[in-house]
């Protein structure tokens, strides 16, 4: 339970991180609009001809009589848009961590140093198009281990009660594993982390990564609060790999005020500059 708690602090450490960094906010909101965009059409385009999609898909229904026809139909078109709302709020973030993903290295590092004692923020030393090619890929193999599960959640979801009870908690909880797989997969690349240990490390601590990530999903199922979160959920995912991996952390630090305790000070006693 202790585990459970400390993830959901990390997750409002990295909202009120983004909200006291103004200009790193509105600079993490980007990418996460433009996959909102790019989203939003798609799932009007399927509620639009996502029932012409499936009777091309059903040729062998069409002889079939009044009700079946439009009652097999009409069902396999709401599975289809279930599943691709499910799809939506699973890949929203890879999708959003791929195209923003320079905007969310520069977050990460300015988060690194700015709780790292000594203001030091590791650097894969990798170029951009291969830290990109690195992160589609790990990318496309966490979305289709995501897949595999709704696919089994949803077929389990036919069982009675379990169906309707258990099996939505268990989704909520496979979600925000998968999603924070993937927000702290950019602080953890730029340390040269593989996805194995990634997994690894994230499956020694599951209860941290579900206080975490599960209320993270909940809230990404409105993806419009998720381009709002997604800022502050790639800060707090930077402070919980460095948790993972045992590395020290400054509270309440600030880059600005570190520099400014860095700067000579006049000797005690000594007049102030300008007197």
């Amino acid at each position: 339970m202790r585990d459970l708690r400390t993830g959901f602090r990390y997750l409002l450490k990295g909202q009120r991180w983004v909200a006291r960094h103004g200009r790193s906010y509105g600079f993490g909101l980007l990418p996460g609009l433009i996959t909102l965009a790019l989203y939003a059409v798609a799932l009007v385009a399927l509620a639009l001809w996502g029932e012409d999609a499936v009777t091309w898909a059903t040729p062998f229904a069409d002889d079939w009589s009044s009700p079946w026809l439009g009652l097999f139909r009409g069902f396999l078109t709401a599975v289809l848009f279930v599943l691709a709302l499910l799809l939506s709020v699973v890949t929203f973030t890879a999708v959003t961590l791929l195209i923003g993903q320079p905007f969310y290295e520069t977050l990460s590092e300015r988060v690194d140093r700015d709780v790292s004692p000594d203001g030091y923020a590791p650097e894969s030393g990798l170029p951009l198009w291969r830290e990109l090619w690195i992160s589609a890929r790990d990318s496309l193999r966490i979305v289709a281990r995501a897949a595999l599960w709704g696919v089994l959640l949803f077929a389990c979801g036919f069982v009675p009660v379990i169906g309707q009870t258990a099996v939505p908690v268990l989704g909520f909880f496979v979600t925000g594993f998968f999603l924070t797989e993937e927000l702290t997969a950019v602080a953890l690349q730029r340390r040269s982390v593989e996805l194995r240990t990634r997994l690894t490390l994230l499956r020694s601590r599951k209860t941290l990564v579900w206080g975490f990530g599960t209320p993270l999903a909940v809230a990404f199922l409105v993806p419009f609060v998720a381009v709002f979160l997604m800022p502050g959920a790639v800060a707090g995912a930077t402070l919980m790999a460095r948790d993972l991996l045992g590395e020290d952390v400054q509270e309440g630090g600030d880059e600005d005020d570190r520099a400014a305790k860095t700067l000579p000070q006049p000797p005690s006693g000594s007049p102030a500059p300008g007197r």
